[in-house]
């Protein structure tokens, strides 16, 4: 399939975090050696749980929203700046994303987080920077949105989320990965940064155009 060659790093992400949160959905035991408790991690242990934390979810709409999002960016992206940078990007970010939390939550025994939030994040800002007036439609609203504006309103339900939420989401995680996908992306694309501006100045007038 045309998909796979063009983004096989993005489809086998794809597939195994479809595939490890539905079975974390029915096996509490492997939930539980999969999820980020920042209070082990701060004291060496279970290391490993940043990255599985990203590949299982709190339940069916978490996980449809982190995947339909992936979905959406993932695989215009990894075309954009090749299979290596990609596989760096989303790795990198969900580990980065997660360390503001293990920090913050290093003494709180009862906290724990899952999600690839943070990564997703990153794969969204990251596009933002290449194709800023690109448009993505979500229903039911009739017309399509911007992806830096998506990105923006992304960010304040993030954190209206991470402020009055009780669950296990970690919703502290999507701005973080946000700020490193951007940097990333930057490091690896110095001219990103320019171009991204550029569109944003010559196009603007066209699209608020009455």
């Amino acid at each position: 399939m045309e998909i796979i060659h063009m983004a096989p790093v993005a489809c086998v992400i794809f597939a195994i975090t479809i595939v490890t949160s539905l079975l974390a959905f029915s096996n509490d035991n492997l939930y539980g050696r999969m999820m980020l408790h920042p209070y082990t991690v701060s004291r060496g242990k279970d290391i490993h749980t940043i990255i599985t934390s990203g590949l299982i979810h709190r339940d069916w709409m978490h996980l449809f929203f982190n995947m339909l999002s992936f979905y959406f960016f993932a695989f215009t992206l990894e075309p954009i700046i090749g299979h290596l940078q990609f596989g760096i990007l989303y790795v990198l970010s969900l580990i980065l994303s997660d360390m503001p939390t293990v920090i913050k939550h290093k003494n709180d025994y009862n906290y724990y987080s899952l999600g690839a939030s943070g990564a997703v994040s990153a794969v969204i800002f990251s596009i933002v920077l290449f194709m800023p007036w690109q448009t993505i439609y979500i229903m039911p609203i009739p017309i399509g949105i911007w992806f830096w504006l998506f990105g923006i309103l992304y960010l304040v339900y993030c954190h209206y989320a991470s402020k009055y939420s009780r669950d296990q989401i970690n919703h502290d995680a999507h701005f973080f990965g946000a700020i490193s996908g951007l940097i990333i992306t930057i490091v690896f694309n110095h001219h990103v940064l320019g171009d991204f501006i550029q569109q944003i100045i010559s196009e603007a007038p066209a699209h608020f155009r009455l």
